[in-house]
This record gives structure tokens, sequence and C-alpha cells, in this order.
């Protein structure tokens, strides 16, 4: 008889079934793990099909300390802790992974990394059907509370509270931004309470609005008439230039959409974060765009200049260089009648159109989240040094980083390491 019954395999949770919560189940229970994953919504994966509605870009080819280069902290600093995540898991060894599920990608011109059918939902599938088949157990619709006081974990499900007792814990719980898949920063004052510092949440990879558009329209935002038939919009192509009070610069030929109140769409949110932190040191931040990135100032000042005899000046504007709609719009948006027809003035604006950004768009609008859970409180394996045992990744620690794949990639890079330094902390 033997001395003493095999013991149970250790038991982990994972809460919160994003793209980060699930890489960390996938490698707990490669480890050995019991794993359950407890999400709030219908089902796993709700931002991650979201992300991937017009084609899912699940990762970059940029080269290795390039691509590590675009992420920082919220508060703009460089952040070497995403570098060390990607060591684990980075673009290439993405791809492998995803071509393990049967998934084959491609490089897009931009150097953006898709799926060949450019959809979401078939990986999504592919890789639930994997964790299920490997004994990872879900259940939806519960609600996390905290703890009780024996350290528990609380859930609400049904009406009903309950509680949980598990050897590890992984949170993956998103940060602030489309609150209705998920992410509603309800962990904040869970952590906070327990001693954790915890950044402020901000938008990121976000819209802005706009502030007075000339001293003789100091009212913030478009024109009526302008927001009326231009919202919506492109604009393209377009350079957008910033020349920050701090030392913050940016520069890039691109496209953005009008919206009611102000600027959205990839330009803008390239230059989102600096944009941002100008305005919380400033109080605004002033951008110029190029309207005609492809002709050289002398040139669009010759044009300008040129003998227009009896037509308009939008007439010649439009003949001369092409501009009429929108581009046109922006120049009434900025100039008075008067600046209009001064030909010096105006060839300047088209090379350099001013705009004042007041504040970004309310965080729950934002693709992503700036702040989080401070990168000092967790250690190398992304435990809370607060609360033994107790893991994090994905959004709600402080990082953040472009659109492209950038995003993706650091969060199921983050969930792998937690997933393997909870699966350490249980065979330890």
């Amino acid at each position: 008889m033997p001395d003493s019954l095999p013991s149970s395999p250790p038991r982990a949770l994972v809460i919160g079934g994003g793209p980060a919560g699930l890489m960390a189940a996938e490698r707990l229970r490669a480890a050995g793990a019991e794993v359950d994953v407890y999400d709030a919504m219908a089902s796993v994966g709700r931002k991650f099909l979201l992300a991937g509605k017009g084609g899912l870009n699940l990762t970059h080819s940029e080269p290795g300390e390039a691509f590590a280069g675009r992420y920082s902290t919220g508060r703009g600093e460089p952040c070497a802790e995403v570098a060390a995540w990607l060591q684990h898991l980075d673009g290439p060894g993405l791809r492998e992974w995803a071509q393990g599920l049967g998934v084959q990608t491609f490089v897009g011109s931009s150097g953006r990394v898709f799926p060949v059918d450019m959809k979401a939902a078939p990986l999504l599938r592919a890789w639930l059907s994997r964790l299920r088949e490997s004994g990872v157990r879900f259940h939806m619709r519960h609600h996390w509370l905290g703890w009780n006081e024996r350290r528990e974990l609380l859930f609400s499900q049904a009406g009903q509270e309950f509680s949980v007792a598990a050897d590890a814990v992984v949170l993956a719980l998103g940060g602030a931004s489309w609150p209705q898949l998920g992410s509603n920063a309800g962990w904040v004052p869970l952590l906070t309470a327990r001693g954790v510092a915890v950044a402020g949440l901000r938008p990121s990879n976000c819209g802005f609005d706009l502030g007075p558009r000339r001293a003789d329209a100091p009212s913030p935002g478009w024109s009526a008439l302008f927001a009326e038939r231009f919202a919506g919009l492109p604009v393209k192509p377009v350079a957008l230039h910033f020349e920050g009070r701090s030392g913050r610069h940016f520069a890039r030929q691109g496209e953005f959409v009008i919206t009611a109140s102000g600027l959205e769409g990839s330009l803008i949110y390239a230059a989102s974060s600096l944009l941002r932190e100008e305005i919380d040191e400033f109080g605004e931040a002033l951008i110029r765009l190029d309207l005609l990135p492809d002709r050289s100032e002398a040139q669009v000042a010759a044009e300008v200049a040129r003998g227009r005899g009896t037509r308009s000046m939008s007439t010649h504007l439009k003949s001369r260089l092409g501009i009429e709609g929108l581009k046109a719009g922006l120049l009434h948006e900025v100039l008075s009648k008067a600046e209009y027809l001064d030909t010096a003035l105006l060839a300047r604006t088209l090379k350099q159109l001013p705009l004042r950004l007041a504040r970004p768009r309310p965080v729950a609008e934002a693709i992503s989240t700036a702040g989080g859970i401070c990168l000092g409180e967790l250690d190398a394996r992304l435990m809370l040094r607060q609360v033994p045992g107790l893991f994090c990744a994905g959004e709600m620690l402080d990082w953040e980083a472009p659109t492209g794949g950038y995003l993706l990639t650091a969060a199921m890079a983050s969930g792998w390491v937690a997933g393997e330094g909870a699966a350490a902390y249980l065979n330890a």
C-alpha cells in the first residue's frame, strides 16, 4: 500500500479571455496545471474579433530591435520590459504559432502581417478548439469581484455570488478601451486596495477634438457647415508635422479622417501618444498639415502666385494644384476671407496648415489604453510583488504601442510570460 495518495495537479485560474489570457492558459496547461478561464462576456476573444473586422493584423515584420523600439510606458518613456517579453514570443514566433494552428500568414506591402484569409474568426476557433482539447475549461458570464476574507476569488454569475480557490491566478482583464467588449477597468480599485500602484488609464491610438480654428472663430471644433459636409471623409494624401514645446516631434505622410469634432485615423493614431503628452503638459497640441506632400514649397508658391485672370481663387487652386472639396474646405476653416486672397500666406498654409488639438477623445473610444499596473510592481515573471501567486498580463499593464500588429504581439507575449511564470510558481 503506498505511503501517500498521489497529489492532484495544481489549479490555476485565468481571469480574462482575450489574447493575453488565452496565451497564459495555453502555457499553464502545457506545463500540466489544471486551468480554468473566467470571463464576464458570453464568449471569449471579443476584442480580438473586433480587431480583425477589417483584416486581422497579427504582427509586424519589422526587425527585432526596431520592433522592440515601438513600445513605451504610458508616460512616453522607452519600455525595456516589453523587449524582454518579446524574447519569448516575437513577430516571427507569433507567425510560427499561428502556423501551428493551421493558419498561414503573409507580409503586406506596409510590413504588417495578416492571415492569408485576413480573418480573425478561423484562427480564434482553431485556438479555442486546441485549448479545450488540451483540457482548459471555460466559464462565461462570470464577473470577478475581488477576494473574500480567506483570499479566495469572488465571482458573480446570474445574480449569484460564489468563491473559488486557486494555487495561482493570471489576470488579463484589459485596459479601459471598448468597455462594451469587457475591458471596463473594474479591476483598478480591487488592486489598488491591495497596495498595487496603478498609473491612470488614458486613451492611446485615439482621435482628438479640435480647439479654436483661428482668432476670429474662437469656438472650438469645425464650423457646422464643414462638419456636416465632410465628417467621415478621409484626407489623403497628407503629411502631418508636429514639433512640441518639450522636444517631441513627429513627421509622416499618410491619411486620417475628419470627425464631427476633430480628427481620427491611422496618421493621427501614430502620433497620438506624443499629442496626448503635449496636451497634458501645455493644454493643447499644434499640428501642421501638408496638403500637397508631393510638391515642394517653391512649386506650390509658384502655382498659387501664377496669374489667374478673372478666375476665382478656388477655381485657380483646383486647376493648378488639384485643391478642391475637403482640402479646400480645410483652407477656409483656418483662413479668413482676406487671408485666403493673400497668395504668399495661402501657399504657406497649403504646406503648413495649422490645427490646434484641445483634447484626446475619451478612453472608451480609443483603440488601446495607456497606463495601468506600474511595471515596477511586477517581477520578471509578471507576478505582483505585493501579492505572491497573482500574475498580470496584457493591456492592464503600463505600456503602449502604435497600431500595426505591435499591440497584439506584446499582449500575447505578456500572456506567454505570465503563463510560464505562473507555471514555474506552481511547480516550485
